[in-house]
């Protein structure tokens, strides 16, 4: 069970231009800076891209990034138990600690466990969320096996200030407020934001409410210097969460968090065509259980060097970033405090001649323990007519063991990085102005992962020791469409997935074979109303003694609708699980019942 939080430099991005020859002059095609680290139109960037923007963030009160995440076909999101407990992601079938997790471009993933507690990020901090499926340890140095996810903050234009209040089942409540001045010198702004839930019991066998409180707050400043972009943000938050442990304890458990991090940037033209930005950024995670003097730590510097050459028709982007951290933890009788140092250099070039795109990419890691680790990308595109592209992409990632692999409960020393191997290929159609259709098919092979083993001479499953011992082999499919005029927005994914062991044929754990999502809304004058579906299938799990168990499929159904009462106030509403379906995530956690969700939201400008 993590939590954190982080102070982080947001990234200028220029004004996203219009999708030549695709839409009216008028329409602004959304901006992504995540697939190649630089600005890009996303219909111009090779690899796959979803973004959940802004508008989809505030119709979901109470929701947190998990349930925003899980509504996109092919994303596997695990919670155990309910809001603020622990979360895991899989992408595309791969582990949960595959996915690199940034903030504003800057890493969050911990390095005592590889899941970043995405469930303690408040979405009212966040202007949109950029996936990029795939392999990117080329730019992103270890865990980018199968993608990035960059949760971008919200820097609103102009003068003002904006307060919401709210609340729900289970004793929910919540309330945050923000102020920001900008103009020709520069911007400044902060916010805070409180969430408190008496929570609902979690585990089976457990009858008492588990519940959090969460309070954060954020300031950030930006101006410019004799030419040159000067940037800081701060960001704090302190909590407590409840929890049951594996063996649903009567005794109620806590875990408090208090974390802070720093972040600053300086960047400028170096020549016409030459554009340099380093960015300095301290993370710290430290985590302390109520009931037992068991913590986990993790502090990080990384200094993040980035170039851009605009040389016409090819745009070349180098760089490097250096890591240096320190973990401490004790945790069931383990114990140890380890120093870390990483350092990545990359190189990438895409190019455009004629309906030909092409991205080539190098990156090169060096780990203190585990040495040096080189990875790449290759991604092709054709536009096969105004509407048409049709694209190839190869790739290679890697994850180096953390410190818990190596040091902590069944930690062995001598373990080895995990690689993988990625082909895609993917048509992506825009079928009028208006919509489009997206067509996806990966395989995806990962050698040397690493599974905790039960010693076979010992009659307990809690005594064994982490080895490389298993491969695994994805292969998938996914399609998506996306439809959007003044009125309405529509957007429906399927995706179906076949995520095997290859060291003995069996399915991976927790992530379902074949997922769907349907998402609807309509304006209908002062107001909007809408739906979101998300189904999917039944998936292979363990319980909490190892012993292989199945989850079932299920379906939810969530109903949202939102009101502007007069300029500035808006109230909002949102029904959850409104079929009010029974299922597990995680085997023997329980998850919300039908949920009635309400806020009341006033931005002045």
């Amino acid at each position: 069970m993590r939590h954190y939080s982080l102070a982080l430099l947001s990234l200028s991005l220029a004004s996203p231009p219009g999708a030549a020859g695709t839409e009216p002059a008028t329409t602004l095609e959304p901006v992504v800076v995540t697939a190649s680290r630089e600005p890009e139109p996303r219909s111009e960037a090779l690899a796959p891209v979803l973004i959940i923007d802004r508008d989809t963030i505030e119709r979901s009160p109470g929701a947190d990034v998990g349930d925003l995440l899980r509504f996109n076909a092919g994303i596997d999101v695990v919670r155990s138990g309910g809001p603020g407990q622990e979360t895991s992601l899989f992408i595309r079938g791969t582990n949960s600690n595959h996915t690199v997790v940034l903030i504003d471009g800057v890493r969050i993933n911990p390095g005592t466990v590889g899941n970043p507690a995405i469930q303690n990020i408040a979405p009212e901090f966040i202007d949109h969320i950029e996936i990029v499926k795939g392999p990117r340890s080329t730019l992103y140095g270890t865990d980018a096996i199968g993608g990035v996810i960059n949760i971008i903050t919200r820097q609103p234009a102009g003068s003002g200030f904006d307060v919401v209040a709210g609340g729900g089942r289970y004793d929910t409540r919540n309330a945050g407020a923000a102020a920001y001045d900008s103009g020709s010198a520069g911007s400044v702004s902060a916010a805070v934001n409180w969430v408190e839930s008496a929570g609902y019991p979690t585990q089976a066998g457990d009858p008492a409410d588990r519940g959090f409180r969460d309070v954060s707050l954020s300031a950030a400043a930006r101006t410019q210097l004799g030419g040159l972009e000067l940037g800081a943000r701060v960001w704090g938050a302190r909590g407590n969460t409840q929890y049951s442990d594996l063996f649903s304890t009567p005794i109620g458990q806590d875990q408090n968090y208090l974390d802070s991090a720093l972040a600053a940037n300086v960047g400028g033209a170096l020549s016409e065509a030459l554009h340099t930005r380093l960015l300095v950024s301290q993370f710290v995670d430290d985590l302390r259980q109520a009931q037992s003097p068991d913590y986990e730590t993790t502090r990080r510097t990384t200094f993040d060097w980035q170039n851009s050459a605009d040389l016409g028709a090819q745009k070349l982007t180098f760089g490097g970033l250096a890591s240096r951290e320190n973990t401490r933890s004790s945790v069931f009788g383990t114990n140890f405090d380890v120093d870390t140092s990483e350092d990545t250099w990359y190189v990438e070039d895409r190019a455009t001649f004629g309906p030909h795109r092409l991205l080539a990419a190098v990156g090169y890691t060096h780990h203190e323990t585990f040495g040096g680790h080189a990875t790449w990308n290759a991604e092709y595109g054709y536009e096969a007519g105004a509407a048409t592209l049709l694209t190839a992409g190869f790739g290679t990632a890697f994850r180096a063991p953390d410190s818990t692999d190596r040091y902590g409960f069944a930690g062995n020393p001598s373990l080895k990085p995990e690689s993988a191997r990625n082909l895609e290929l993917g048509f992506r159609q825009r079928l009028d102005e208006h919509q489009g259709i997206v067509l996806s098919a990966f395989e995806n092979r990962i050698d040397n992962l690493i599974q905790y083993v039960a010693m076979p001479t010992v009659d307990d499953p809690f005594f064994g020791v982490n080895e490389n011992v298993d491969r695994a082999r994805i292969r998938g499919l996914e399609a998506a469409w996306e439809y959007s005029d003044d009125d309405w927005q529509a957007r429906a994914a399927a995706s179906r997935q076949d995520p095997v062991n290859r060291a003995d044929g069996s399915t991976l754990l927790r992530r379902a074979k074949a997922s769907a999502t349907l998402s609807l809304a309509r304006k209908l004058g002062i107001q909007q109303a809408g739906l979101d579906l998300l189904t999917s299938g039944p998936r292979a799990d363990i319980d909490n003694f190892g012993d292989p168990v199945h989850d079932g499929g299920y379906t939810l159904v969530n109903f949202f609708w939102r009101a502007t009462l007069s300029r500035g106030l808006s109230l909002q509403a949102r029904l959850e699980n409104a079929l009010d379906k029974r299922y597990e995530l995680a085997n023997g956690y329980f998850t919300p019942r039908r949920g009635l969700y309400g806020a009341l939201r006033y931005d002045f400008r």
